[in-house]
């Protein structure tokens, strides 16, 4: 029987032994050999492709360790499993992370592994684990390291392969994705609650100039203001920000909204009636603090079903999960 053709990489980027490793875990992944089927001897890809037997031993050792194959005494190698590995990489840990985490993972065959990692928004890491990943996984899902613009790291990953996860305010339509809007929707969002926020005399988006949050939302905050007609004005800094009866706030980080909500105690000012509080992205503690946190949010537990579908069936998918406000107390 005739053994499919392995696509080995010529490059000086990295060693033989991995340019072979990627080509059977490739010729694996893509169906060439099947669960239980013998795979070629060291001596066959040794002669091959002119490569060294220790090589070959090296790559099957790998391949071993991952569990993609084994071997049998006086029999060789043999593909051990169909195991599709995943990296799944995000920014920070969040709650909500977790919950897009657990969604993505629950609807995954067992047969596919997720390593999760998170890059911090330091780049030296985020370029460090995507060049050391490739070849090295099946599928990557990927939250971009800014809103802005693709990181040109991501350019190395197979195209097939990767799906662009939350970040991606850019074009991207040769990419797969699955992304929120942090402008419009939260617009739009906002106009459907105009009533609520009118209760007040005054309207401030509280978004500090360290944090990561896409800061396409001021734009999109200012236009909501004018449009409105609404007295309203964006704070950066924490020292800035007096907190004053008939305003309604909107928070980005879970920590300023905790100290708000301290501040609130402290000086008996009512949340929901003295002044309005607006968090982003939705907690479970937020159902339950101050008789309630009102929310805008995207549905993470969506996002992680549609990125593991994009895993599942290969097939490029290009959406925008909804944002939604959720109405609580606090406003």
């Amino acid at each position: 029987m005739k053994q499919p053709e392995l696509h080995i990489q010529d490059n000086f980027s990295s060693t033989k032994v991995k340019h072979l490793t990627d080509a059977l875990c490739d010729a694996i992944s893509q169906g060439k050999y099947k669960t239980g089927q013998a795979l070629p001897s060291v001596n066959q890809l040794s002669r091959q492709y002119s490569l060294s037997r220790d090589t070959v031993f090296k790559a099957y050792r790998e391949l071993k360790k991952r569990g993609i194959v084994d071997s049998t005494p006086a029999k060789g190698y043999h593909v051990a499993g169909m195991m599709n590995k995943v990296l799944l990489m995000l920014d920070i840990y969040s709650p909500f992370k977790d919950v897009l985490y657990n969604s993505f993972v629950s609807k995954l065959p067992k047969n596919f592994k997720v390593d999760l990692v998170f890059h911090f928004y330091n780049e030296h890491l985020f370029e460090t684990v995507i060049s050391d990943s490739i070849g090295r996984y099946n599928y990557y899902v990927i939250m971009n390291f800014s809103n802005e613009v693709l990181h040109e790291s991501l350019r190395k990953i197979d195209q097939a392969k990767l799906l662009i996860l939350d970040l991606g305010d850019f074009d991207k339509n040769d990419y797969a994705y699955v992304c929120q809007d942090f402008g419009k929707s939260v617009y739009t969002c906002l106009a459907g609650n105009i009533n609520l926020i009118r209760k007040y005399k005054r309207f401030v988006l509280y978004l500090p100039d360290e944090s990561e949050h896409p800061k396409i939302l001021i734009r999109y905050f200012k236009k909501f203001a004018k449009d409105h007609h609404l007295d309203a004005g964006v704070i950066k800094a924490l020292q800035k920000i007096n907190l004053t009866k008939d305003t309604a706030y909107l928070i980005i980080q879970q920590k300023d909204l905790v100290e708000m909500v301290k501040y609130c105690r402290t000086e008996k000012l009512y949340i929901g009636r003295d002044l309005g509080l607006i968090a982003y992205n939705d907690t479970p503690m937020y159902e339950i603090i101050e008789n309630g946190i009102t929310v805008i949010s995207t549905d993470f537990a969506l996002m992680g079903q549609k990125a593991a579908e994009f895993v599942k069936t290969r097939q490029k998918i290009h959406e925008i999960i909804p944002t939604r406000m959720i109405v609580r107390g606090s406003l």
